[in-house]
């Protein structure tokens, strides 16, 4: 890590677009303050190039549209109640907020809105003294009232204020601060990290959707076991997720099998490792079909008198369970069907590696994974966390197997659009029947025989679909 003179040459460079010192200069001859922060800041020290640029001033929002309007390319509301106007200047989104100094219902996670006059009050407001740091513009001023700096410097997540103060205000930066460790690659600070443990159960005034949100960044963040395992350490994920901390599953003295909640983690990691291979790179489904893969096993756990370990069925009852949190947590029904599918095929694979499938048993895999192969592929490779080296290799070679038998399949029948040779319409003239159920039982008779044979041709379907409606 740099130390503070190289940081703060890192932040000159990396703000030295003449942007923010029109902006400035703007804001300063209409007689308010204006500063770069948060965010911005922060990734300028550490190099990178933040996605938007934020904005803090004195102006009320009034005024910042006063300011904005003749030079912007257009303007509009991002929460005027709160303070926020967006625009498009030089090609660059920025927002710009006023300064802000809230009071909090302790019911609720919502603030009374105050507007407020001086920057240093803005920066304590904020849920991490690395996202507490401004530049002053346009003259370039760093202002850290509260050691950003430093503990950006030492890789440490430190509230600005006393934590106690700052999650009761804000209980969603509880979750944040798992977010931001995932994100950054920092350690919560331990006074943080305590108050965190003793106030987790403040996260359940969060509404669903704002949990959601944050666990969906730290899933999709580069380093997501960092998060989640501050998540399930400090306690929050008993509340927000709590099949994830029940895979730390407790095993006897007769009884051993590994440990599924440090495996699981693994596979999330071999996950993430896999998706620029297929071409899903910071795939949710993907990312959270590893993470919820073997939810099941707590209820499906059984001991055998051998010592042995079993889950039988946990493929489905945890697609099952998957179904069920995600839909509490709001995700949408797209996601909720493909990761629970995912899920509940995830184990598809393994009897393959012990005897070769048949034609029509690879088409029915193609089939039932549909649109999810890909995803599929990447959680089953990933599901492999033996440290058996020998076994590890059979079970790689025997998908790479499987993936090739698709493949040729494919070239040959059209897997990717597995159809029965003959359509709806078709069906109705053969049989001489009407649009209804026994249109669609057609149908899916005709599906199976084309997974189970391959492509039959027209007038062979006709001949089989005839034969199976006389014998009906």
């Amino acid at each position: 890590m740099q130390n503070v003179a190289d940081a703060l040459a890192n932040l000159e460079s990396s703000t030295s677009s003449p942007l923010l010192t029109k902006l400035g200069e703007k804001f300063q001859a209409a007689g308010f303050e204006l500063a770069l922060v948060g965010g911005p800041v922060r990734d300028a020290f550490l190099g990178r190039k933040a996605p938007d640029l934020d904005f803090t001033t004195n102006a009320l929002p009034d005024q910042i549209l006063e300011v904005l309007k003749p030079w912007a390319t257009n303007t509009w509301d991002v929460g005027r109640e709160f303070g926020t106007i967006a625009a498009t200047v030089e090609g660059e989104q920025v927002e710009i907020t006023t300064y802000r100094a809230d009071s909090y219902d302790k019911k609720t996670r919502k603030p009374t809105v105050e507007f407020g006059t001086d920057l240093e009050a803005d920066l304590v407001r904020r849920d991490f003294s690395v996202n507490a740091m401004a530049l002053r513009l346009p003259e370039r001023v760093f202002v850290d009232p509260h050691g950003g700096l430093e503990n950006l410097l030492a890789g440490v997540l430190k509230t600005p204020t006393s934590p106690e103060v700052s999650f009761s205000d804000d209980p969603l930066r509880m979750m944040r601060a798992c977010r931001f460790a995932a994100q950054l690659g920092f350690d919560i600070d331990l006074d943080t990290f305590q108050a965190m443990a003793q106030m987790a159960d403040r996260i359940e005034i969060i509404s669903q959707e704002r949990i959601r949100d944050e666990l969906i960044r730290l899933l999709l963040s580069d380093k997501p076991r960092l998060g989640l395992t501050a998540l399930v350490d400090s306690g929050l994920a008993d509340l927000v997720l709590p099949e994830l901390p029940a895979l730390k599953l407790e095993a006897d003295e007769h009884h051993h099998h590994k440990d599924v909640y440090q495996h699981t983690l693994t596979v999330l990691e071999q996950a993430i490792d896999y998706e620029v291979e297929y071409g899903l790179e910071k795939d949710l489904i993907s990312r959270m079909a590893a993470l919820l893969h073997d939810i099941g096993k707590p209820a499906t756990k059984k001991l055998e008198p051998n010592g042995a370990v079993t889950f039988y069925h946990h493929d489905i009852v945890g697609s099952k369970l998957a179904k069920k949190r995600l839909r509490e947590l709001r995700f949408d029904n797209d996601t909720i069907k493909a990761v629970s599918l995912l899920i509940e095929l995830h184990l598809r694979f393994f009897g393959y590696s012990d005897q070769q499938w048949t034609d029509s048993a690879v088409r029915r895999y193609v089939r039932d994974a549909g649109e999810q192969l890909k995803r599929l592929h990447i959680l089953t490779r990933s599901d492999v966390t033996t440290r058996n080296r020998r076994k590890a290799e059979r079970l790689s070679f025997a998908y790479d197997d499987l993936e090739q038998r698709i493949a040729d399949i494919s070239e040959k029948e059209q897997l990717n659009a597995m159809r029965p040779d003959l359509d709806g319409q078709q069906i109705m003239e053969i049989l001489d029947i009407k649009a209804g159920p026994e249109v669609g039982k057609a149908y899916k008779y005709l599906l199976e025989l084309r997974i189970e044979n391959g492509p039959l041709g027209p007038d062979e379907a006709k001949k089989r679909l005839l034969e199976w409606w006389s014998s009906r």
